[in-house]
């Protein structure tokens, strides 16, 4: 990740995988937008998804 991401920008109040509120230490970007999750594990178990996903959409262009 570039620069440091502020969870003020954070477009979820609680993680898409547990349900729990995010966390500052956990944010990440996904098109443009800072999401935020519960903890680093969450947040990496989603990087990896959107990243296998948009590699297998941009595949099929």
């Amino acid at each position: 990740m570039a620069g440091t991401l502020d969870i003020e920008d954070c477009v979820n109040d609680v993680c898409p995988w547990s349900g729990k509120p995010v966390s500052a230490d956990s944010l990440t970007t996904y098109r443009g937008n800072v999401v935020g999750f519960c903890n680093p594990g969450c947040r990496d178990k989603f990087e990896t998804a959107a990243k296998a996903f948009d590699s297998r959409i941009e595949g099929r262009n």
